[in-house]
């Protein structure tokens, strides 16, 4: 296999590149390839020269020329003899290190990396027995993107079934009170808004990223929810009034909780899409919904308005919602087929009465079920003992779940799954953790490193950090060490690599010093670094953030110029950042926005009601979740943000109505309530749902974390505006203050009039 690799050609015009032309250069001019493939070396060639005292050690062996190597991190599943003798191993990792010194070499080892897992499976098609996995720098780009491509028809299938549910929602037996194309024209208005951010972000240079495959479902939950809501406060109003009268109260009714619920996304968008966010694919997501939601709500206040006045014409025309044309009085249609006036049933004004009149729209199948059954059934009080209990069982599972609560750790939670990061990283977990990887320690700066000052200065950054004490035994090494410009550079490293083992957090150390001669043959160290090796576990991975957050700091505030780095920590960084940046964000926007809706709610008690339910919503999804095996990553974490806006969108109306209402019993108001926004709330709920199904069956981790986490929060949130709150607010505060005294049959009538 190493020597197929090897053999790989990268055809150029007027130049074929191998591996030996953009490799990485050893001190004599060859490439750099790794310890393990040496000692298989002179394993074969003792084997075929028939020498039985050739051992391999475990994790550090030698080599025929005396050198020592480590071989930790090259060979997996190993079962020792003893004396770390080797008796076999279930797994090799080889590396290969091009290099990227200009446009011309990157291009070739990007063409390169391509061709080496084009050869290492064609290996493998010939050598079944061994398992093989390669994996590149764009392995993870690559599978990270391909959730995008394998997701297309699903996503297909579930705009398909949105539109459908959207317009099923709106429609009606009445022809002419149906707006089934107000339904196609919600989601209409949600999809222009998508697309005019995306197109916005292609035009400023933005990077398109498979976490986009969540804007649409943030769009979908509150714009639907907006749409639905001027449809409901439609079917408030009075049909005699002028379509303008009718259009003005829709707006008075439902822009206002509207726009303080945008404001609200934006801001907490707002904040994840400024540079306290360093997570790019996060900060991108943020940046993307905020355009999204600022457009939608323009194209709510302009297209979707100007097509509720469009469809409230046809409604006062007594044409017909889906055709447009005039529908015939009822003697007329006593004259047509039973299918004809099926298609045509309407009701016209001057049949019904004065007391009929309010109720028209209450053909409506979700008014007709909340008015009549459900709001009844909920405020029983036989039922609502049952509710308490079922959300004493919710607080406990969630309870149960929050204390597992892990952070995500693995990297193929971000990938389509049967893809090579999948592949790749199972096998390096399974064989290769007993070992780090291996850390580089540099020194850049030509610093005496036997001079007593210049040593406290480092030491002094690394008080109180008990966790790295190799670092402290280089620094007590160097405090120790008095050495001249004129010493040997095999003495001190020797005296070096003597300092680092006797640490017993590392299993290997190695060194590279380079010396530099000045006038009058003085020799100046200009740069040193080291190779360190940490024992780990699978289990203690957070050791290992811990210790690159800490030199990173180290490296920021220090004296001493120096740098650490290992390819891996590129993904220890993302997961290190993934829940911290964005919680703390949450935090800020969380802060914010009650500062902010402090100053607009028209009762304080509103904004006590709504942190509450919050906080018990996200306290149940983080738990649920966890039952569900979805740990806390940038994806998950940035649906907990979402889950707060939606939380707010869809209990908020309902609590305002119920503590602004005045005089009546509570259960009263929690009727009302659930009459006026309860029917908003459950179509936008169904068409959420129905949009999420088809995710669930895209083959990625990245979507299935999706998934889980918007089904929790929308059935969740659900849960609490349909059962929780209606129950809870029947007998706790605030109160309500009934009548006083008994309206006369003078005074009941005065006050009709005055409401006409």
């Amino acid at each position: 296999l190493h020597s197929a690799v090897t053999r790989i050609q990268v055809q150029r015009p007027g130049f074929n590149y191998t591996f030996a032309h953009i490799c990485i250069l050893n001190n004599d001019k060859t490439c750099i390839v790794d310890d393990i493939v040496h000692v298989l070396e002179e394993l074969k060639a003792a084997r075929s020269s028939n020498r039985t005292n050739f051992a391999i050690t475990y994790p550090i062996t030698h080599l025929k020329d005396g050198r020592e190597v480590y071989n930790g991190h090259q060979l997996g599943g190993v079962t020792v003899h003893s004396k770390d003798r080797v008796k076999s191993a279930e797994a090799i990792q080889l590396t290969y290190y091009l290099q990227a010194i200009n446009s011309l070499n990157d291009m070739v080892a990007e063409k390169w990396e391509s061709i080496f897992c084009d050869t290492v499976e064609l290996f493998q098609k010939s050598n079944r027995k061994v398992k093989m996995y390669p994996f590149t720098s764009s392995s993870l780009k690559e599978d990270f993107q391909k959730t995008s491509r394998v997701s297309e028809r699903y996503l297909i299938t579930s705009l398909v079934l949105v539109v459908t549910l959207a317009i099923l929602c709106c429609s009606m037996q009445d022809c002419v009170r149906s707006k089934p194309w107000l339904g196609l024209l919600g989601l209409l208005t949600v999809t222009l808004a998508t697309l005019t951010a995306a197109g916005i972000i292609n035009l400023t240079g933005g990077k398109y990223n498979s976490t986009f495959l969540g804007i649409p479902f943030v769009m979908l939950g509150h714009g639907l929810y907006g749409t639905f809501e001027m449809l409901s406060s439609w079917r408030k109003t009075r049909e005699d009034q002028h379509v303008k009268e009718r259009t003005a109260a829709v707006f008075a009714d439902s822009m206002l909780s509207f726009s303080l619920t945008t404001a609200m996304y934006l801001v907490t968008f707002g904040i994840g899409a400024s540079p306290f966010t360093n997570i790019e694919a996060a900060r991108i997501f943020c940046c993307n919904s905020c355009i999204a939601i600022f457009f939608n709500y323009l194209y709510v206040l302009s297209f979707y308005g100007s097509s509720l006045v469009f469809t409230g014409y046809i409604e006062n025309n007594y044409q017909h919602s889906i055709f447009c044309r005039k529908v015939p009085k009822p003697e007329v249609l006593q004259e047509k087929p039973a299918w004809y006036r099926f298609l045509l049933t309407a009701r016209f004004s001057e049949d019904t009465d004065d007391s009929e009149e309010t109720n028209t729209y209450e053909s409506h199948l979700l008014v007709w079920f909340l008015k009549r059954y459900y709001c009844d059934w909920i405020t029983n009080t036989y039922v609502k003992p049952f509710v308490v209990l079922f959300y004493l069982v919710y607080i406990s599972f969630a309870l149960m779940g929050y204390l597992q609560v892990s952070e995500g750790s693995d990297l193929s939670n971000i990938v389509a799954t049967a893809t090579r990061t999948i592949e790749y990283t199972t096998a390096q977990q399974k064989y290769f953790s007993n070992y780090s990887p291996v850390i580089g320690f540099y020194i850049y700066e030509s610093i005496e490193y036997w001079n007593t000052s210049v040593q406290e200065d480092v030491l002094e950054y690394t008080k109180g950090f008990v966790r790295i004490s190799w670092f402290e035994s280089y620094l007590n090494y160097l405090r120790k060490l008095n050495i001249s410009t004129g010493l040997p550079k095999k003495n001190f490293t020797d005296m070096l690599r003597n300092s680092f083992l006797k640490t017993p957090q590392f299993a290997h150390f190695s060194e590279d010093i380079i010396f530099s001669k000045k006038y009058n043959n003085e020799v100046d160290v200009v740069a040193s670094r080291m190779f360190l090796v940490a024992k780990t576990m699978e289990t203690k991975r957070e050791e290992l953030y811990d210790l690159l957050e800490t030199l990173r700091k180290l490296s920021l505030t220090s004296k001493v110029k120096f740098i650490v780095f290992n390819p891996s920590f590129v993904y220890m960084d993302r997961y290190a950042s993934s829940v911290g940046a964005p919680l703390q964000n949450s935090c800020i926007s969380a802060l914010f926005l009650l500062f902010f809706s402090a100053f607009l709610v028209a009762d304080s008690l509103i904004n006590v009601w709504l942190t509450l339910t919050v906080a018990s919503v996200e306290f149940g999804v983080i738990g649920f979740m966890t039952l569900w095996k979805v740990e806390l990553d940038c994806i998950s974490v940035l649906c907990l943000i979402y889950g707060i806006n939606y939380t707010i969108d869809n209990c908020a109306p309902l609590l305002s109505t119920f503590v602004l209402g005045k005089e009546f019993t509570r259960t009263k108001w929690v009727k009302n309530a659930l009459e006026v926004h309860g029917v908003a709330i459950l179509q936008s709920y169904l068409c959420y749902i129905v949009g999420l199904i088809p995710l669930a069956a895209v083959p990625s981790n990245l979507t299935r974390t999706l998934f889980r986490c918007l089904f929790l929060i929308a059935l969740v949130t659900f849960f609490h505006c349909f059962a929780i709150l209606p129950v809870i607010l029947t007998f706790l505060p605030p109160s309500k203050k009934k009548r006083k005294e008994k309206k006369n049959p003078e005074n009941r009538e005065e006050i009709e009039c005055v409401e006409m």
